[in-house]
């Protein structure tokens, strides 16, 4: 197992060299800068149309008028995960959520540190942070891929974060990805956001959880919108001829029902063939109904190469204004000023 961008670094360096694994497993929006740097094959003329009809249509990713990428799973996004012994019902608005976060707030042992947070989530992460975003209305880029994050949603999505955390004290300090998966398995807060590469983690710990929308943001009526992105195979432009045939065959394999269905009985993840979707484990799983719920108001990962820029221009200026180093309208300004200049200088 490699962290996502540990294995899109380390196969873009081996694919550059002639080498590399045949076949790249991972989320959506590497396949803009593969393609575009020809390490993986168009894949419409491998798999013929009867095949590629049997999938959700958003489980294929095309880029450039060509098919990249074949996924196995859809979704993959964001969630609002809930301790039901401490919230037995999810807030439907951030004022229920900020309500219910307050009651559930505290130091139980008084020793001057709170033990029980109503929220955690690794905040300090623009993908984490980009639902919310998108409950006030903005997003990060328009569809020619130029940035669009110095708006007026942008400063009021950062002022929201600052303010569960420093107004209304219901999110920690600080918090990673860790930390908040830890304080969540541990009981010690009443919710938290994240994806459904979780869930078997929070079974195992014992957890009685559900699944909900992130609540809607009050003051736009706007439900927040996490991106989601099929999961999925991409084949290595240095497959050779003969080999070919069997790297298709195992993707048909990987792609098939039954292999997908043992991925949701497990993972709980949206499998990306309709046979699969219309399943029981799909159907009468409350887990994944309420996943496929919150998949409504998502909105698709872009897989414009420019993303990679957007994302590299936001997280500083957010992080300033999490440190307390910008205003929220000096960071939405920077960003929006570097996210142009690092596109340019991706086509110079």
């Amino acid at each position: 197992y490699k962290e996502t961008e540990e294995l899109r670094s380390g196969f873009q360096t081996a694919a550059l060299a002639g080498a590399g694994p045949d076949i790249v497993y991972g989320p959506a929006d590497q396949v803009g800068p593969f393609s575009k740097m020809k390490l993986i094959l168009p894949l419409e003329n491998l798999f013929p149309a009867d095949t590629l009809k049997k999938f959700d249509q958003r489980a294929l990713t095309y880029y450039e008028g060509h098919l990249w990428q074949i996924g196995d799973r859809i979704g993959n996004h964001l969630a609002l995960v809930y301790n039901k012994k401490l919230v037995p019902n999810p807030p439907k608005n951030s004022d229920e959520l900020i309500k219910i976060g307050k009651q559930l707030t505290k130091d139980t042992d008084g020793d001057g540190r709170i033990d029980i947070y109503g929220l955690v989530w690794n905040y300090t992460e623009p993908y984490f942070f980009v639902p919310f975003l998108g409950g006030f209305g903005g997003w990060l880029m328009d569809s020619a891929g130029h940035p669009t994050l110095d708006t007026k949603a942008t400063v009021e999505a950062f002022r929201f974060i600052v303010a569960l955390r420093d107004t209304y004290k219901i999110i920690p300090p600080e918090a990673d990805y860790d930390m908040a998966d830890a304080l969540f398995k541990e009981g010690r807060a009443g919710m938290i956001i994240n994806g459904p590469w979780s869930w078997a983690g929070y079974k195992k710990s014992g957890i009685d959880f559900g699944i909900a929308r992130i609540p809607k943001i009050t003051k736009t009526g706007l439900w927040p919108t996490p991106m989601y992105s099929p999961k999925g195979y991409s084949i290595n432009k240095n497959v050779s001829k003969e080999k070919l045939p069997e790297v298709v065959k195992l993707i048909n394999y990987l792609t098939s029902p039954e292999v997908e269905l043992r991925f949701t009985k497990v993972l709980g993840t949206i499998p990306s063939r309709l046979e699969a979707q219309n399943d029981t484990l799909v159907t009468k799983n409350p887990l994944v109904a309420a996943s496929k719920y919150q998949l409504e108001v998502c909105r698709p990962m872009p897989v414009r190469p420019e993303l990679r820029a957007i994302w590299d221009a936001l997280r500083p200026a957010y992080q300033a204004v999490l440190g307390g180093n910008m205003t929220p309208e000096e960071a939405a300004k920077a960003a929006q000023k570097e996210a142009e200049k690092k596109i340019a200088e991706m086509y110079e």
